[in-house]
């Protein structure tokens, strides 16, 4: 399965509903993530594609749609 795909599924099941239709869309401001569903996204992340991303250096502006999580994802696997 492609990065996309698997990141899409991961946010998909965090989420709780299929976001492939709001791939631009802010996360935070529409409420569909928080603190703690964010930490649970980086955390599946990084044990499904083996990166890491840590809550420290974690900028909400660059990982607030999910074209921006699978771009982010994307970098850190090189």
């Amino acid at each position: 399965m492609a990065v996309k795909e698997e990141v899409v599924e991961i946010l998909n099941t965090i989420i709780g509903e299929d976001i492939s239709d709001q791939m631009d869309d802010d996360f935070f401001e529409s409420g569909l993530l928080d603190s703690m569903s964010t930490v649970e996204l980086l955390l599946d992340l990084e044990s499904k594609f083996n990166i890491q991303a840590p809550v420290s250096e974690f900028n909400r502006d660059e990982w607030n749609t999910p074209n921006k999580v699978i771009a982010k994802v994307e970098s850190l696997i090189g």
